[in-house]
């Protein structure tokens, strides 16, 4: 008996090596669109950079999409327009739901968190603004039109008991031509949400001194309402010439892709998104948070089982049991997150994410 069992589990590990051999020696896309962001964000900088290591690994033809970002990404990704996107989980929720700016459920899965987006309201420094309740009345840029910033800012206005469309003289500019439009006198403020420094607000810094407006007791308010997707930040001082610390919010970034894509392409790309870290380390400074667990973290985005199946082999989603029904436990924390933001994984969890799950539990349901 116990030899028959053994016969066949060799049998059953033979034949899982040799499904995996014939998928690792599966063709990788010749072809990559990569929906972006604005010059001048660390979306496009880091989108661009993947699309070179692309072209260098795999000898494939690329297309790097300029875009309003975030809400345009999901919607190009979805559609077919695009093979992979860079999204805010508060617009991928969105997306999911078919709420929002969407009509209805987009079919996009993750192939990896990747680091927190900052929410910046820019001054000029000699303004009178000095709190988010002060933009009432001002002309203000809340991105582009089909950005991720779109969302945020109208969340915060509302939050200070701003209406985005009536309560401020509205602007829906880029963050290249939201600061070219601060330095010249056209808007009082923008919103923009990117990694640090985002380069159109630090080149924008160096020659006209800027001010950071602080979300301050908004960020809990931000939090409560819709869960963590929105996570209580700081901005350091000295950057962007800052005098002091800045309080603000941090929004989770990931790649997604449509759910529809081949698990082969989306291990392949996963997998070259990691082997490339040094290069998109040199492209823009937030790609050294690129991690494979803090990866993990794509709530609520749930990851395609291609990209779980990378996970699984590198180990991260390795499930080791001690006795018949005790199982260890395995911890996935952002990189960027405090430690008392952690998302402890069952080895229930862990089978659910390897299938192609999302590694954190829900949390409060958006309410607009």
């Amino acid at each position: 008996m116990r030899g028959s069992r053994a016969i066949a589990l060799a049998a059953a590990l033979l034949l899982v090596g040799a499904l995996t051999a014939c998928e690792s020696s599966t063709s990788p896309p010749a072809h990559v669109v990569i929906a972006s962001g604005g010059v001048g964000g660390v979306y496009h900088a880091l989108g661009t950079a993947f699309a070179g290591a692309i072209r260098k690994s795999w000898s494939a033809e690329t297309d790097v999409m300029t875009t309003a970002a975030a809400i345009e990404n999901l919607r190009l990704v979805a559609g077919g327009q695009a093979d992979v996107g860079f999204a805010t989980v508060d617009s991928a929720a969105l997306a999911i739901e078919g709420s929002g700016p969407f009509d209805e459920s987009l079919p996009i899965v993750a192939l990896a968190g990747l680091y927190d987006d900052y929410l910046q309201i820019v001054v000029r420094a000699d303004g009178p603004l000095h709190e988010v309740g002060d933009l009432r009345g001002r002309r203000v840029s809340t991105g582009s039109v089909g950005s991720g910033t779109e969302v945020v800012a109208n969340r915060v206005l509302k939050a200070a008991g701003i209406d985005i469309d009536t309560g401020i003289s509205r602007h829906r500019l880029s963050a290249v031509y939201s600061a070219e439009a601060l330095r010249s006198g056209q808007i009082d403020a923008f919103f923009f949400t990117g990694g640090l420094p985002t380069p159109a607000v630090d080149e924008l810094a160096r020659t006209f001194p800027i001010r950071l407006l602080p979300v301050g007791e908004l960020a809990a308010d931000l939090y409560r309402r819709y869960g963590d997707v929105y996570l209580p930040r700081s901005i350091p001082v000295n950057l962007y010439g800052l005098a002091k610390e800045v309080t603000t919010v941090g929004i989770p970034n990931v790649l997604v892709v449509r759910r529809s894509m081949s698990d082969a392409d989306a291990r392949a790309l996963t997998a070259l998104l990691f082997a490339s870290k040094p290069t998109l380390v040199a492209a823009h400074a937030e790609a050294r948070r690129l991690d494979r667990r803090a990866a993990l973290a794509t709530f609520p985005v749930r990851l395609h089982p291609g990209a779980a199946a990378y996970y699984r082999e590198s180990k991260v989603l390795a499930l080791r049991t001690a006795g018949t029904n005790h199982h260890r436990y395995s911890r996935v924390r952002r990189q960027s997150r405090p430690p008392s933001v952690e998302t402890r994984l069952t080895s229930g969890s862990l089978r659910r994410i390897a299938r192609g799950g999302y590694a954190t539990r829900p949390g409060p349901r958006p309410a607009e």
